[in-house]
């Protein structure tokens, strides 16, 4: 591969807001397309408003997701401009993604039987709440409800105390992941066949898929995963412990790596004690483990175990807040935090890099309607 541009010459036509479509455009963008984003003339993008300003046009947040994008601000009510976009869409795009409303681009004839109809080869990308078909099709949906009703909150924070959600949009993002994977796969089968196709994908199914190894277990066993806070189900010692002066996360994920963690805090007795000697015992005691080993963390700093524990091999990080995480030498040497030209924010960049480059950001996220005339100017109704 000689460019960190991969899909250069490809142009995506992004019909969305907020969370999930805007970032699946975001991907693409930062690959090298070009994603022309779509937004109504009055207020555009619900996420221009959302957070803190950035001295450009649009909070921290909106620039986040749609910076290399090019934007135009058309009311799809409006037959003309509808057509207009239609058009556009025919002549030069590659991929459509939208994410309205259930219903919504069908009434305005943007959905993907008139288009494809149109335009046999687009590529035609339908987020949705909770997919296209079954009882719940017609309903909007929202990251932390399908946190909610998809089971991750049933997984997530301590047992005990209140229901707590990701603390990013895990279930949007990831959506827009899955978006952007099913467009590549029908771009790719698109080079033998010459025909496009319809991408379906749900917020609610992206949930599902991240329940993927809960469901498997309870398929077997029948029992509730829980919650376990900074731990995991199936594995122990396998979460945060509190030192003397910081709290830090601990991986010990199989038998060899606990007897060196045991080594390491004194007690290489524990390991071969028959409450632990294996993981599906040490999951059974958790809670007396649990509580022997916070014990032994809480007699030293973090800065004694973590050399101990490199010394030995046994996985282990810190609690890192959002400005150590961009402070840290590691997040510099990767060089993936980018300023957003012509305002205050940084960026993270795209984790992939191709032939050791990581595609750069061009662009600010665009203002409202900024590339209307330039881009739908030889767009006729």
């Amino acid at each position: 591969m000689t460019s960190s541009s991969p899909l250069k010459g490809i142009v995506v036509v992004e019909i969305g807001h907020s969370v999930a479509a805007p970032y699946a455009g975001l991907v693409f963008a930062q690959l090298g397309a070009e994603v022309i984003k779509v937004e109504h003339p009055e207020g555009g993008d619900h996420a221009r408003g959302w957070g803190s300003s950035t001295g450009g046009n649009g909070s921290a947040l909106f620039h986040a997701l749609n910076r290399d994008k090019l934007g135009v601000a058309i009311d799809l009510r409006d037959e003309s401009a509808r057509e207009r976009l239609m058009q556009l869409i025919v002549r030069r795009a590659d991929v459509v993604i939208q994410n309205l409303r259930p219903n919504s681009v069908e009434v305005l004839g943007l959905g993907p039987a008139e288009l494809m109809r149109r335009k046999p080869s687009l590529i035609y990308c339908n987020i949705c709440a909770f997919g296209r078909t079954g009882p719940l099709a017609g309903k909007p949906g929202y990251d932390p409800l399908m946190q909610a009703y998809g089971g991750l909150m049933s997984v997530t924070g301590e047992e005990g105390r209140p229901p707590v959600r990701v603390g990013v949009s895990i279930i949007d993002v990831s959506t827009g992941m899955w978006a952007v994977i099913g467009a590549l796969a029908s771009l790719l089968e698109r080079v033998t066949s010459r025909r496009g196709g319809v991408v379906d994908t749900s917020l609610y199914e992206a949930a599902l898929a991240w329940m993927n190894s809960h469901i498997a277990e309870f398929s077997v066993n029948g029992v509730e995963p829980g919650q376990h806070g900074s731990g995991a189900p199936q594995i122990v010692p396998y979460e945060m412990f509190r030192t003397a002066d910081g709290d830090l996360m601990v991986a010990a994920g199989n038998d060899a790596l606990f007897w060196k963690l045991c080594t390491v805090l004194g007690h290489p007795e524990w390991s071969q004690d028959s409450r632990f000697r294996t993981n599906l015992l040490r999951v059974r005691n958790r809670a007396v483990l649990a509580s022997m080993l916070q014990e032994r963390f809480r007699t030293a700093g973090m800065a004694r175990w973590r050399a101990e524990l490199d010394t030995a091999g046994v996985p282990n990080a810190p609690l890192r807040t959002t400005g150590e995480v961009m402070a840290d030498p590691q997040t510099l040497a990767l060089d993936i935090l980018q300023t957003v030209p012509r305002t205050r924010a940084i960026s993270v960049g795209i984790p992939v890099k191709f032939d050791g480059e990581r595609p750069r950001l061009r662009l600010s996220a665009p203002g409202l309607g900024e590339h209307t005339e330039d881009i739908l100017e030889n767009e006729h109704g």
